[in-house]
């Protein structure tokens, strides 16, 4: 039986979300969506948007399993905090609707799908297309980084890759 992931991505200006079908042996795209915030609007507002989002997606594709991208590193420590309660929300919203969260670094996404840690978004977006077999087109890299999130999470499950 498979079961479906919901891979997330998240960022105040713009969330990625990937949805795959994962099955032993194999991941398959089901969708992906961008969810953007206007900069003028307040951070609770902005926050709403996100999660509004966020659970629009749940409501419409009833995954099984959820992950985040966790922060790795940050210079900027405002950006940081920001991102950090944008994450909250996002794992609060997902909690709150009856989901487990798993969360994974950058580097930890990056290794399970490309296979090196340190790998640029555009060696990451090849190797989803070619795992998922399909060209998503010039999406964006929110969205490609989403689907490497919930790709991550679909080899952890099924024991291809262990964090």
């Amino acid at each position: 039986m498979p079961a479906i992931v919901m891979g997330v991505d998240p960022g105040l200006n713009c969330t990625g979300i990937g949805i795959v079908q994962v099955w032993p042996g194999k991941v398959e795209y089901v969708a992906h969506k961008v969810v953007r915030t206007d900069s003028k609007e307040t951070l609770p507002q902005r926050l709403a948007v996100i999660c509004q989002g966020v659970r629009e997606a749940v409501d419409e594709f009833k995954p099984s399993y959820s992950a985040v991208e966790d922060v790795f590193y940050s210079v900027n420590v405002k950006s940081a905090m920001l991102l950090g309660q944008t994450r909250g929300a996002i794992i609060a919203t997902l909690l709150s609707s009856g989901l487990e969260v798993r969360e994974f670094t950058a580097l930890q996404i990056k290794k399970a799908v490309v296979g090196y840690g340190k790998a640029d978004k555009a060696q990451v977006k090849h190797m989803v297309e070619i795992l998922l077999g399909r060209k998503i087109g010039n999406v964006p890299m929110d969205a490609t980084d989403a689907l490497a999130c919930g790709i991550c999470l679909g080899l952890n499950l099924t024991g291809r890759f262990v964090s």
